[in-house]
C-alpha cells in the first residue's frame, strides 16, 4: 500500500509522526441480521459447521519486510465495531506474532492494516498475584495448537498463569472469563496506552470506565473510543497507576473466583457504551452470548457453501471468507430508542444515520465490492449510504476512510465503489447525493494531503493527464482518473444525466494520452508534452505505484479492447501477457530506496513479472480471456490458488478483503475485469459445486463436473441448460437464480 503523495506506506508513516510503524437511509437502518436470507435448520448447521474451517491466523505470520497477509487473529461479528486479537508484541503494529509463544494479553484493536497502525485500543490480560505490568515482563507462555481460535470465540490457556480464558465477541461488546489456578488473587489487568487520564473505579466496586484516545490520524481533535468494564461481583482490591505514558488498573478477586469481565465500546460516550453493553451482554450466560455469535457468522456463511475440493482449499475458502466479512468496520450505535446514530470522524460531531470505517477502496474496489453485490447486496446498500454520510458531514467523499479522512495511496476509487452499485441496479442509498461528491473530486480541487480530492486534478483536466514533473506516481494517478471518471459516468447515466455521462466517458479515454505504442507500455509524461527518459521498464515507483511498468501496463480496465487494440490486436496482447508471466522477477528500487516488501513477495515466487501479492495485478490473468485465450486465464488463475493461498497465508497484504475476494471469486470460477459494469469473465471454478443465496430466496449453482488439479480446462459451459458463448457472464445471470455448469477437462478447448 503507498502514499498517494508518493511515499510507500511505511514512509507516509514516518512522514505522518508515527514512529512505531437503508438498507441505509437516515435514521432506517436495519441490520444485516434483520435482513438475512431465510434459511433451513440444515442450511444454518451447515454455515456453523464451516466455521471450524476457518483459520483466524491466516496472514499473521509477517513482518514488516515480509508479508503473508498483514493480518490479526481477530475475534469479532461480521462487521463487528470492535475487533479483539491477541498481543504479542508492544510498541509496534505487528502487534501478534503467533510463533512468540508468549501472549501479553487480549487487545481490543481497530487497526485495519499495520502499515496505519491502530486507534483507540486497550489491552486486558487475566493474571494472578502481582505480576510486573510491563508487557514483556507480565506476558505468559501459551500454546497455539492447543487452543481454540474461531471467530466467535477464543479459547486459551495462560501457562504461566495457569488461566483458562475464553473471550467472546459481540458487535461493540465482549464477555472475558478465566479460571485462574496460579498462585495468588486471580485478577484482571487493563492497560490504556498513551493515555494522560486516570482510570474511574465506581463506588460499587463492580465497574471500571476510561477512554482511550490513542491515534496516529483520520480522525478530529476530540477521538476517543469509551469503555466500560463490568464484572460479575466486586473486587477485592483495585489498582490504579501509571507505567511509562500508559495508564494501568489491576482488579483483584478473592482466591478461587471466577474472573468474569464485560467490556463495551463506544465512540460517543460512556453512557452510550453502558446502553451498548445493557443491549449485547445483559445478564446473558456465556453459552448464550457465544450461540448468538457463532449462530450470526453461520447466517452469513450459509451465503455461500461449497462442496468438493480438498481439505486445504476449503480450509483456505473459508478463511479468505471469514477475512472478507471483517471489514468496513460498523461505527454506527443504537441510541436511547434503537435508531443508528455515531460520531463522526469527518466533522467531530454525534450525527444520525449509519457509519462504517476502515476500507481503503484502491485495495477493496476490484473485488470485495463486486463479491459483495452478488452475495450480501443488503449489507452494501448499508455500507454505501454511509460513505454518503460522509460526504454529507465532511463535504468530500474520503479517499481511504481509516476512520475519517486519510491520505494514502493512489486516485478516487470511491468512484468504482459507487459506479458498480450503479451498474448493477443496487439499491437502498443515496444515490443522487453520492453522485454530487464523485463529480465534486473529479471537478473541483480538493486536499489529497488531508485524505480528499484527486491529486493533480489541476493537470488532468488542463492536459488530459498528471504531469510526471508535477506529481508523483503520475501515471498511477492519470489511470486512476480516466477509470474513475468510467465510473462516475456510469452513475450519472443511472441518473439520466447524460451529458455528465458524455462529458465524463469521454475523460475515461485520457489513458490514451500516457500509453506509448513505441513500448507497449503505459508512462509518465512530463507537462510539456516530453516521455519521462530514460525509460526503465522495471523500476519500482514513481510514476507508478508499489510497481513497475510491468504491474501497470493493463491499468485500463474500463478499456481493455481498446487497449488491446493499441498493443497491436489480440496476438499481441497475449504476447505481451506471455512475457510477463516469463520474465524473471526483476526489479529496480527506484524512488523506494530500498526493497520494499512488495518487490520481496513478488521475487519469491515463480510468476514472472506478475505480482498476485498486490492490488494492481489482481485483473491481468483474466485479460487473457478478452485477448482470446481464456485456457491462459484457467491455467494461471488455477495456479495462482494452487501454490500463492493456503489457509496459513496470503502472498501479499490481504488488505480488509481484496486478497480473500480475489480467492472466493476465482473460486467460483468469475471475476470482475471492470468494476462499474455489470459483468464478470468466467475463469475455471475450483470446487465441485457453489451454492449462492441470495436476498428474496433466490438460488445460484455453479458445478464444474470432472473439475480436478488436472483438469483446470472449461470445454463447456451450460447457462440453464443453454450453451453459453464466450467469456463474460451478466451480473444478472448470477443473481436471479440460475444454474451454471462448467464441463472441465485437462486440455485446453480448441
Amino acid at each position: 500500500m503507498q502514499g498517494g503523495n508518493g511515499l510507500n506506506r511505511r514512509n507516509f508513516l514516518k512522514a505522518s509522526g508515527i514512529a512505531a510503524f437503508g438498507a441505509a437511509l437516515d435514521g432506517k437502518a436495519k441490520a444485516l441480521a434483520q435482513n438475512d436470507v431465510d434459511l433451513g435448520v440444515s442450511d444454518k448447521a451447515a454455515g456453523a459447521n464451516t466455521l471450524d474451517l476457518v483459520n483466524v491466523l491466516q496472514g499473521a505470520r509477517s513482518t514488516p519486510v515480509f508479508s503473508r497477509g498483514n493480518t490479526l487473529p481477530i475475534a469479532a461479528m461480521p462487521f463487528g465495531m470492535a475487533h479483539w486479537t491477541l498481543q504479542s508484541e508492544s510498541g509496534t503494529a505487528w502487534m501478534i506474532q503467533p510463533d512468540n509463544r508468549r501472549l501479553q494479553g487480549l487487545r481490543c484493536t481497530h487497526q485495519l492494516s499495520p502499515w496505519l497502525s491502530d486507534y483507540g485500543q486497550a489491552v486486558f490480560l487475566p493474571m494472578c498475584g502481582h505480576p510486573n505490568p510491563r508487557p514483556e515482563a507480565r506476558a505468559s507462555s501459551w500454546r497455539p495448537e492447543d487452543s481454540h481460535l474461531h471467530p466467535y470465540s477464543f479459547r486459551f490457556n495462560l501457562l504461566r498463569y495457569q488461566a483458562d480464558v475464553e473471550l467472546i465477541p459481540t458487535e461493540r461488546c465482549s464477555l472475558v472469563t478465566a479460571q485462574i489456578g496460579g498462585p495468588g488473587a486471580p485478577g484482571l489487568l487493563i492497560e490504556v496506552p498513551r493515555s494522560a487520564e486516570a482510570i474511574q473505579m465506581s463506588s460499587d466496586r463492580r465497574t471500571l470506565r476510561f477512554r482511550s484516545c490513542v491515534n496516529d490520524g483520520g480522525v478530529p481533535k476530540n477521538f476517543a473510543t469509551y469503555y466500560v468494564v463490568r464484572f460479575a461481583g466486586p473486587w477485592n482490591r483495585c489498582e490504579v497507576s501509571t507505567e511509562h505514558d500508559s495508564q494501568l488498573a489491576i482488579a483483584h478477586f478473592v482466591k478461587g473466583q471466577q474472573v468474569e469481565a464485560r467490556i463495551a465500546t463506544s465512540f460517543i460516550s460512556h453512557e452510550q457504551a453502558e446502553r451498548n453493553l445493557s443491549r449485547e451482554l445483559g445478564t446473558k450466560s456465556a453459552d448464550e452470548i457465544r450461540a448468538e455469535t457463532k449462530g450470526r457468522w453461520a447466517e452469513h456463511f450459509s451465503r455461500i457453501q461449497i462442496e468438493g475440493g480438498s481439505d486445504r482449499e476449503r480450509a483456505t475458502f473459508y478463511s479468505c471468507l471469514y477475512r472478507a466479512l471483517l471489514f468496513p468496520r460498523t461505527w454506527h450505535e443504537p441510541d436511547a430508542d434503537g435508531m443508528p446514530q455515531h460520531f463522526s470522524a469527518f466533522n467531530g460531531k454525534v450525527e444520525p444515520g449509519v457509519m462504517y470505517a476502515d476500507h481503503g477502496y484502491w485495495d477493496v474496489y476490484r473485488a470485495w465490492y463486486p463479491l459483495m453485490s452478488i452475495v450480501y447486496p443488503e449489507r452494501l446498500a448499508e455500507i454505501l449510504q454511509a460513505w454518503v454520510n460522509s460526504y454529507k458531514e465532511g463535504g468530500w467523499l474520503p479517499q481511504f476512510p481509516a476512520p475519517g479522512y486519510r491520505a494514502c495511496m493512489t486516485g478516487s476509487l470511491i468512484d468504482a465503489v459507487f459506479g458498480d452499485a450503479a451498474a448493477k441496479g443496487i439499491h437502498g442509498f443515496d444515490l443522487a447525493t453520492a453522485y454530487e461528491g464523485l463529480k465534486k473530486h473529479a471537478t473541483q480541487p480538493g486536499d489529497p494531503s488531508a485524505g480528499y480530492g484527486r491529486r493533480g486534478i489541476e493537470d488532468y483536466l488542463k492536459l488530459g493527464y498528471v504531469a510526471a514533473d508535477h506529481v508523483a506516481q503520475s501515471a498511477a494517478e492519470t489511470t486512476d482518473s480516466a477509470y474513475g471518471d468510467f465510473c462516475i459516468a456510469q452513475v450519472a447515466k443511472t441518473l439520466g444525466k447524460n451529458d455528465d455521462a458524455a462529458m465524463f466517458l469521454a475523460r475515461s479515454r485520457n489513458w490514451r494520452k500516457i500509453f506509448d505504442p513505441g513500448t507497449g507500455f503505459l508512462r509518465g509524461k512530463l507537462s510539456n508534452g516530453a516521455w519521462i527518459e530514460p525509460f526503465d521498464e522495471f523500476q519500482w515507483g514513481s510514476p507508478y505505484v508499489e510497481g513497475s511498468a510491468w504491474q501497470h501496463r493493463w491499468d485500463v480496465m474500463q478499456d481493455i479492447p481498446g487497449l488491446i487494440d493499441a498493443m497491436g490486436g489480440k496476438e499481441r496482447a497475449v504476447a505481451n501477457l506471455d512475457k510477463m508471466m516469463s520474465t524473471p522477477p526483476i526489479f529496480h528500487v527506484g524512488i523506494y530506496g530500498q526493497e520494499i516488501h512488495e518487490m520481496s513477495e513478488m521475487a519469491a515466487v515463480n510468476f514472472g513479472q506478475y505480482g498476485q501479492n498486490n492490488q494492481p495485478s489482481h485483473h491481468l490473468l483474466y485479460i487473457y480471456a478478452i485477448a482470446g485465450r481464456p485456457d491462459r486465464t484457467q491455467y494461471w488463475v488455477r495456479r495462482s490458488m494452487a501454490e500463492l493461498f493456503s489457509p496459513d497465508s496470503y502472498p501479499g497484504d490481504e488488505d480488509t478483503g481484496s486478497m480473500a475476494a480475489w480467492y472466493i471469486l476465482s473460486a467460483m470460477g468469475i471475476y470482475s475485469l471492470t468494476p462499474g459494469k455489470a459483468e464478470y469473465v468466467t475463469g475455471s471454478p475450483l470446487f465441485d459445486s457453489v451454492t449462492l443465496r441470495m436476498p428474496g430466496g433466490r438460488t445460484t449453482t455453479i458445478e464444474a463436473h470432472g473439475q480436478s488439479s488436472k483438469a483446470v480446462y472449461v470445454g463447456k459451459l451450460l447457462v440453464d441448460g443453454q450453451v453459453h458463448s464466450g467469456p463474460i457472464l451478466t451480473h444478472d445471470t448470477l443473481t436471479r437464480g440460475s444454474h451454471l455448469t462448467f464441463f472441465m477437462q485437462e486440455k485446453p478447448a480448441t
